[in-house]
């Protein structure tokens, strides 16, 4: 076969190929032989039918099974002798080809670009470490309690303090609107948890009794369509209950599982002290990228960006329509498409480099997730759908791309700490609200995860 390079441009490489007739003719009745020693006809013991008999007979889907070949062959071969390493999979497109004659073609591709990885020790990263006040447990503390708060039904006036328990139907302009009505409805007078002057309204109603409750939603509600509009609510009284004392006490913690009250806090002190070590591995994580996005600057190739570009676009125009349905801003008012395409195009150029960059450190340390991390990973998956696990299970191991999607943050995260290892991370203790400060301040386009 003949391969010449027609076009080197950047990490695009085109090439014309051409395999000639008598190769092909070679291969056709290597595989027409090798059918006849198996294949079973009418009239012909197998191993004895006619070269001419199976070419009538196979020669059609034989000719396309190795017009594949040579083709998946002479591609290969043109790989490896450019030493390319395909990013997406080649384009050919055939130019010539006819019984008796050369197969011709084009194949265009585009080549995965060579990657240094800086020197990670060069990095240095600052790691914060939340301390957690103990207001902050007792305020925990309270909301255990408050959910285990015994209450008792009594036949008098709702007061202040109470919970009531209450079905309800609003209108706005005359007309119910979704989410307006409700059963069953618990409220604890007096909390403002529900929309404001609502509850107060219903001081003094009995069980039984049906009220109309007048209330303007609030400027700032998240509903556009409801901020700042009057309206009025249907309410009936179903029952009125008298919330016994809040008590944290030890009899508590016993009922909870622990031995006395100070290992409930010990506890409760541990998980929140988790809960914020991951808002601050996330911080470490998106400071790491934003590194490494900012030492390495290799070409991508342009397909793998417009693949991932489209996922971006998906996710943009579908999560608009969920605003426009629910009344709410998509937070891009005044950017036009065009100007959102080009942000989006950006990030997606710094997820596939970074992708890349993370996908040849993992090569470069033979870092690999074993079977046993996907399984946990994906039994963490199925517990997310209680009654469905099976399905679930059956649905990721039929579907690989989906097992892939599985994969592929477990290989991330074990980069990601190796490349930790080797930096210089320095540990800061801050308060709570320090790292919440600096968690919400950062961007929520995940822009910086990789593809």
């Amino acid at each position: 076969m003949q391969i010449t390079e027609t076009n080197a441009e950047g990490l695009k490489h085109e090439f014309k190929i051409v395999v000639p007739a008598d190769d092909i003719a070679r291969r056709v009745e290597n595989r027409l032989q090798e059918i006849g020693r198996t294949a079973r006809l009418p009239g012909f013991r197998p191993g004895k039918i006619p070269l001419s008999v199976l070419r009538t007979r196979f020669l059609p889907a034989v000719m396309g099974e190795v017009v594949q070949g040579a083709v998946n062959e002479a591609a290969d071969t043109a790989m490896k002798d450019n030493k390319l390493r395909p990013a997406l999979q080649p384009k050919v497109d055939i130019t010539s080809f006819d019984e008796g004659k050369d197969l011709e073609y084009t194949l265009a591709v585009e080549a995965l670009p060579e990657i240094v990885p800086m020197e990670f020790s060069q990095l240095s990263l600052e790691r914060l470490k939340p301390e957690v006040p103990d207001t902050e447990i007792d305020d925990s503390l309270k909301r255990m309690a408050e959910r285990q708060r015994k209450s008792d039904i009594v036949d008098r006036a709702a007061q202040s303090g109470d919970a009531v328990t209450i079905d309800f139907k609003g209108e706005v302009e005359g007309k119910e609107f979704p989410g307006g009505a409700g059963t069953d409805q618990r409220l604890e007078l007096g909390s403002a948890s529900f929309i404001p002057g609502f509850e107060d309204q219903l001081i003094g109603a009995k069980a039984g009794e049906e009220r109309d409750v007048h209330v303007t939603f609030p400027g700032e509600y998240g509903v556009a369509d409801l901020a700042g509009k009057a309206a009025t609510f249907a309410v009936t009284v179903k029952e009125v209950r008298e919330l016994q004392p809040l008590v944290i006490d030890e009899a508590m913690a016993t009922e909870m599982g622990m031995e006395n009250l100070a290992e409930l806090r010990g506890a409760v002190r541990q998980q929140m002290e988790r809960e914020y070590e991951g808002l601050s591995r996330q911080r470490l994580k998106r400071q790491l990228l934003d590194r490494l996005a900012e030492h390495h600057h290799f070409p991508v190739p342009a397909g793998m960006v417009d693949v991932e570009f489209e996922n971006i676009w998906r996710q943009f125009e579908a999560q608009r329509e969920r605003g426009k349905a629910a009344g709410t801003p998509d937070g891009d008012e005044g950017k036009s498409d065009d100007d959102m395409k080009a942000e989006f195009r950006e990030i997606a150029e710094r997820r596939v480099r970074l992708g890349l960059l993370l996908s040849e450190v993992a090569h470069r340390a033979e870092i690999s997730v074993a079977q046993e991390e996907v399984n946990q990973a994906l039994l963490i998956e199925a517990r997310r759908f209680p009654g469905q696990e099976k399905k679930v299970v059956e649905f990721y191991r039929s579907q690989p791309g989906a097992i892939d999607g599985l994969r592929a943050p477990i290989l991330e995260n074990k980069v990601v700490d190796h490349i930790l290892g080797m930096a210089q991370v320095s540990e800061r203790s801050v308060p709570v609200q320090e790292l919440i400060a600096a968690e919400e301040s950062d961007e929520k386009d995940k822009s910086d995860e990789p593809a």
